[in-house]
Order: C-alpha cells, then sequence, then structure tokens
C-alpha cells in the first residue's frame, strides 16, 4: 500500500488542560468570569475550576499524551498552540485536523443557561479568530452548540457559519434529539452545509477521569454509546425529514456499526413498515448511507467491516493528542489496519469523505 493522498484527520482534541489558560477570562462578560472556567492556584497546582467545582489540572493533564513518545518540548499547551500543532501535524504526514474542544467528552457543570451559552460562544470565537485562523486550510476546530433549547442553538449556529465554522457540535446526551422541536437545528444546519456531530462523552456510567481501571473501561465501551443517540435520530423521523441534514457520529468506531444498522432495518421491518402512518417510511441503512458518517481510528476489522456498509460513510481519525492516538506513525497505522482495502476506500475513509463533508480546501 503506497498512501500518496492527502490524508485529513476527521476527529482530533484539544482538552481543557491544554486550553489557554486566559480564554475564558479574557473573553467571557464580566458577569460571568467569577463563576466561569478558570485557573486557581491550589496547593502549588494550577488547576481549572467553574464555580467551586475542580475540573483538572491546567497544563500537563492527568495521563500521558501521545507527545510523550517522541522528544519535543511540551509544558500541556502545545496542542493548543497553532504553530507547534501544525509541526505536530507535519512529522505525522496529516494535512488537516478537525479538532473537538474541551466539551467534547464531558460537558461543563454549568447550570445557567445564559451562563453556559457564553462559555461555549467564548469558545466558539477563540477556535475560530485565534486556533483556525492560523492555518485556515489546515486546522478545523468545531464550534459547540447550546442545548439549552433549539432557539439557543440555531442562534449560535448562525454566528458559528459567519465565523467560517464548517461544522458543529451538540451534545445528545443533553439534547432530547428525537424531540421534533429540534428540527428547527437539524433544517438550520442542513442549509447552512455544516455537519452536525455527535460525540461520545456522556452515554457511560464509568467515568475515566476517576483513574485506574475505569480509563481501560471507558475506553472499551465508549464507541458503543452513540447507539441510542443514532437510533432517536432515525426512528423519530429526524433524518427522514431532515433529509440534507448530515450527522457525525464521532469516536463511534466501525465495529458495532454494520450489525446496528442491520439491526435497525429488521426492527423497521417489524414495527414501522406495517404502519407507515405512524412511523418513518426510508429503511434506516437508506438513511444511514444518505446522512450518516462514522468515525474511526485503529480498527482491527475494518477491511473486514467497512465494506459491510461501504466506504463512503465512515472518516478515519488519528485522535490526536490522546494516548490512543496513532501519532506519530499515523500512515503506518493505516497501512497496517487497512490493508485489504482497495486504494479507492482507502482514500475516501483516510481523505476525501473528511475533505468533502466539511467541504475543505
Amino acid at each position: 500500500m503506497q498512501l500518496t493522498h492527502r490524508i485529513y484527520s476527521c476527529d482530533d482534541h484539544l482538552d481543557l488542560f491544554n486550553v489557554p489558560r486566559a480564554l475564558w477570562q479574557e473573553r467571557l462578560p464580566a458577569k460571568w468570569r467569577e463563576e466561569g472556567p478558570r485557573v486557581v492556584e491550589q496547593g502549588g497546582r494550577p488547576l481549572w475550576q467553574v464555580g467551586s467545582r475542580v475540573l483538572g489540572p491546567s497544563g500537563k493533564g492527568p495521563y500521558p499524551t501521545a507527545l510523550a513518545r517522541v522528544a519535543v518540548d511540551d509544558d500541556g499547551f502545545r496542542p493548543s498552540d497553532p504553530k507547534l500543532r501544525l509541526e505536530d501535524m507535519d512529522r505525522d504526514g496529516i494535512h488537516a485536523s478537525v479538532v473537538y474542544g474541551p466539551a467534547a467528552l464531558f460537558a461543563f457543570p454549568i447550570q445557567d443557561p445564559e451562563h453556559q451559552k457564553a462559555v461555549l460562544a467564548a469558545w466558539n470565537d477563540w477556535a475560530a479568530e485565534v486556533f483556525n485562523r492560523a492555518a485556515p486550510d489546515r486546522l478545523f476546530a468545531l464550534p459547540f452548540l447550546p442545548a439549552t433549547s433549539p432557539e439557543d442553538a440555531v442562534a449560535e449556529l448562525a454566528r458559528c457559519a459567519a465565523r467560517g465554522h464548517r461544522g458543529a457540535i451538540l451534545s445528545a446526551f443533553e439534547a432530547d434529539v428525537a424531540d421534533r422541536k429540534w428540527d428547527r437545528l437539524w433544517a438550520a444546519a442542513a442549509e447552512a452545509g455544516l455537519p452536525i456531530s455527535f460525540h461520545i462523552g456522556g452515554g457511560s456510567r464509568i467515568r475515566p477521569h476517576e483513574g485506574g481501571w475505569k480509563i481501560a473501561g471507558f475506553a472499551a465501551v465508549a464507541p458503543m454509546q452513540l447507539d441510542e443517540p443514532l437510533s432517536c435520530m432515525v426512528f423519530s423521523g429526524a433524518l427522514e425529514r431532515n433529509p440534507d441534514l448530515r450527522l457525525v457520529l464521532a469516536e463511534s468506531g466501525v465495529g458495532w456499526v454494520p450489525w446496528f444498522v442491520a439491526r435497525m432495518d429488521a426492527t423497521f421491518e417489524k414495527h414501522c413498515a406495517p404502519h407507515p402512518q405512524h412511523s418513518i417510511r426510508t429503511r434506516p441503512s437508506e438513511l444511514f448511507h444518505r446522512q450518516v458518517y462514522a468515525t474511526f481510528e485503529e480498527e482491527p476489522l475494518g477491511p473486514q467491516l467497512i465494506p459491510l456498509l461501504g466506504p463512503d460513510n465512515f472518516m478515519w481519525a488519528c485522535d490526536f493528542p490522546h494516548p490512543d492516538s496513532t501519532w506519530p506513525r499515523s500512515r503506518e497505522a493505516i497501512e497496517h489496519a487497512l490493508a485489504g482495502l482497495s486504494d479507492e476506500a482507502i482514500r475516501k475513509v483516510t481523505g476525501e469523505n473528511c475533505r468533502a463533508l466539511y467541504r475543505l480546501p
């Protein structure tokens, strides 16, 4: 296998402990700064805090990242420095990166809707004005939409589209995505041409930040958290009613997806086809092929499983700088994991699908 095409990573990360310490203090309205995300010193350690709740360290995180594999200077903030981020991408042979920020895995513990919206908007603006702007053809940190209401999400989506964002993230574990009221967001996203991402993180009772066996336990089950959000989007009719909406299942992996799509088709035949007046009329597999993308990293059974649904709906990710990232040997990992697929299929899942979906240069 000879990888001669540009490689696009569709799901990389910028975790809270990597974020510049002054981000929210510089961008939040004055009334939220004392309660919003901020870094405080406790016991001689800089810690992120919201209200009175400590979220974790600032700088070096609670676990070694992929950056520990090579000799680079990393004070913990290297992933948020666009210049250094590009150096690390070049080291790995990655042309462009779609980045999920600090609220991708777990939401900020903020109850006040206005406060929550302000915190997300501050991140969205920094991502557009500082991070993405440094390399607008290579860096694409996605914005977060508030789950406080469909109206709030639509308003923030419009704001983000105007700032050049190419997609958006909504927590499927905070919003009731099966509720028809969210159709206004799906319609707005389709009209703007911005894919909506559901990321793993809020659908498991295992908390990896507690350490010990829970890190491995969470990593093992995390991809399958997205089965219920996908089922909701299919059987509630959200995808059928909004055929131009594109949905990304971020870090879903491939493994369970072909089985689950087949399972949904079987369920459709039993419970939907006989009662079209009360249910969807389009087979779930057709909806999946038309509208859904699943992302994966290293997939042991990828060459056997991807052909079951075809390569058009899967996108490879490096997951930089997380511990299970393929960095800095992503091309070797791709060659090893996808050997047996056709060159065309490999080009699609490691580049073309991501580039086309997000309309990247």
